[in-house]
C-alpha cells in the first residue's frame, strides 16, 4: 500500500484539516499582536488573556493555527532544557540552574493541568521519558548521561540495565536504558486544535492566511493591513528565516517521522510498551518515537536536516530516502512490526539558534518580543515562554523572568554557502560515527566529537 506523504502531518489528516479562520480584514489596533499561530503563540495568548481579559490580543498566522511544528511533532511534551545546562551554570550559578529545571519539570504538569481545566482532550499520558542503547558506545554514553543527571537534584533519572530495559519496551538488542518520569506523550494537532479553540472563546482574535512582510517596533505589516500595537511578538519558530531580517537568526532544521498501521495486540504482547513513554534512543543521529492511543508507532528522525537557503517545505512531504530509513530503523528496533505497513509520512521545521539554545525575551524600548529556537523540544518549553512573556509583556518581575534563558542573545547564522555546507558536514559526521558503532565500535566515534565542537552543540 502506498505511504500517504505531506498533506501537513499524519496528526492532521486524522483529524481533518481545520476549517480556515477569516484573513484579517484591515488595519486594525491592538495592545499585543503575536506572529505566529502555533503553541508559542496561542500559550501567550492564553496566559495574557488569563492575567488581564480586557487586553486586545491578535495574532497573526500564515496558514492556520498549528499549521508548522506545533501540529507535526512527535508529541513529547517533555521537561528538557534546550542546549547545554553548562552554559546557565557558568553564567547564573548552580541554584538558578535547579530552578530552571524544576520549571521545566512543573511545565509538564501545567500543560496536562490547562488541557483538564480547558477540555481539551489530546491523549496525554505522562509516562515519563525512556532513552535505550543498543551499542556499545552508546551504553557508555548512556552511563555518562546518567552520572551527569543524577549529580542534579531535580532530574529524577534511574538507569535500566538490559534486562529491565526489555521489560518495560522490548527493543530489540537494548543493552539498557534511562528512564526519568518528567515527560508525557500527546497528540500535537488535538492539542493545538483545542488551545487554538480555548483562546478564542477568551476574546483572542486569530486571523488565518494572513502574511507577515515585517515585524517593526509598534507595527506589524501584512498582505492585508497594518496591526498597531505597543507589544509585538515574534512566535514564528522555524519559519523566522522566512521574515524580513531574520534570514541567518535561527536555522530552519528538517525532521521528519512516519506513523505505522495500527499493531495487532499479539505485536504488543511482545513488544510491551503499556506505560505510555516517549522512546528516544542514544545515537548521534538520534530517533524519537511515541506508541498513540490507537496503537500506532508513530517515530521520527533528522532525514535531510536542511534545505540550501534557509527554505522551508510547505506541506510536509519528506524524501523517499527517510522514509526508507526509518521504516528501517523502526523495524530493527521492533521485529514484531516488521509485518504492519507504514500509513503515512512527514516532515516539519524546528527552530535551531547558533548555539543550540532556546532564547525568550522582550526589549522594552522596542516592545519587541520573541521565543523560539526550541531544537525539537517545544511541545513544553512553548508553554513556559508563553507565561513568561505574558509576564514580561505584564512587566510583572517574577521567577519565570528572572529564569536564565530570558533576555539571551545568539549571535547569527554564517551566511550561505558556509550554513548549507557546516550542517551537511555535521550530519554526515554523526552518521559516520553511528555507522561505526554500530560496526562495534565501543566508545564515542571521534568524528562525532569534532561535529560536536563544530555545531557549537
Amino acid at each position: 500500500m502506498a505511504v500517504t506523504n505531506g498533506q501537513i502531518s499524519f496528526w492532521w489528516q486524522q483529524l481533518g484539516l481545520p476549517e480556515q479562520r477569516p484573513s484579517l480584514p484591515g488595519s486594525l489596533d491592538a495592545d499585543v499582536c503575536i506572529v505566529g499561530g502555533g503553541f508559542t503563540g496561542l500559550w501567550t495568548a492564553y496566559y495574557l488573556k488569563k492575567a488581564q481579559p480586557d487586553a486586545r490580543v491578535v495574532v497573526l498566522e500564515q496558514r492556520f493555527a498549528g499549521f508548522g511544528a506545533s501540529g507535526r511533532n512527535g508529541g513529547w511534551c517533555v521537561n528538557s532544557i534546550t542546549g547545554d545546562r553548562e552554559q546557565y551554570l557558568h553564567s547564573h550559578g548552580r541554584e538558578a540552574v535547579i530552578g530552571f529545571q524544576q520549571a521545566m519539570n512543573d511545565t509538564v504538569d501545567e500543560v496536562i493541568r490547562v488541557a483538564e481545566a480547558e477540555g481539551i482532550a489530546a491523549d496525554i499520558v505522562k509516562g515519563g521519558e525512556f532513552t535505550v542503547a543498543y551499542t556499545p558506545a552508546q551504553a557508555a554514553r548512556m552511563r555518562a548521561f546518567y552520572d551527569s543527571e543524577a549529580a542534579w537534584p531535580v532530574t529524577d533519572i534511574e538507569l535500566l540495565d538490559a534486562g529491565a530495559a526489555r521489560e518495560r519496551i522490548a527493543v530489540d538488542g537494548a543493552l539498557g536504558a534511562t528512564w526519568q518520569p518528567h515527560c508525557a506523550k500527546l497528540h500535537p494537532a488535538k492539542l493545538v486544535r483545542g488551545l487554538a479553540g480555548v483562546v478564542e472563546r477568551l476574546g483572542v482574535s486569530i486571523y488565518e492566511n494572513t502574511a507577515v512582510t515585517e515585524i517593526a517596533p509598534g507595527r506589524v505589516t501584512t498582505d492585508f493591513g497594518v496591526v498597531r500595537a505597543p507589544a509585538v511578538v515574534r512566535a514564528t519558530e522555524g519559519f523566522t528565516a522566512n521574515l524580513r531580517g531574520e534570514h541567518r537568526t535561527w536555522l530552519p532544521m528538517n525532521s521528519s517521522m512516519i506513523v505505522t498501521e495500527p499493531l495487532p495486540a499479539a505485536a504488543w504482547d511482545e513488544i510491551g510498551w503499556s506505560g505510555g513513554e516517549t522512546l528516544g534512543d542514544y545515537a548521534n543521529v538520534y530517533m524519537y518515537a511515541q506508541r498513540t492511543a490507537d496503537d500506532r508507532i508513530a517515530f521520527g528522525g533528522r532525514g535531510v536536516p536542511y534545505r540550501f537557503g534557509s527554505r522551508v517545505d510547505t506541506d510536509g512531504a519528506t524524501q523517499e530516502r527517510t522514509i526508507e530509513a526509518l521504516t528501517a530503523l523502526l523495524r530493527r528496533f521492533f521485529p514484531a512490526a516488521s509485518g504492519v505497513g507504514i500509513d503515512h509520512a512527514w516532515a516539519g521545521v524546528l527552530g535551531v539558534p547558533r548555539d543550540w539554545a532556546a532564547t525568550i525575551g522582550l526589549d522594552r524600548s522596542t516592545g519587541l518580543g520573541w521565543a523560539g529556537g526550541y531544537v525539537g523540544t517545544g511541545v513544553a518549553t512553548t508553554n513556559l515562554s508563553g507565561r513568561t512573556l505574558a509576564d514580561l509583556i505584564l512587566h510583572r518581575d517574577t521567577a519565570l523572568t528572572r529564569l536564565p534563558w530570558v533576555g539571551r542573545t545568539v549571535r547569527k547564522w554564517e551566511p550561505e554557502p558556509l550554513r548549507w555546507l557546516g550542517v551537511q558536514a555535521i550530519y554526515a559526521a554523526y552518521r559516520a560515527a553511528d555507522r561505526q558503532e554500530e560496526g562495534g565500535r565501543p566508545t564515542t566515534a571521534p568524528i562525532a566529537k569534532v561535529a560536536d565542537l563544530i555545531s557549537g552543540h
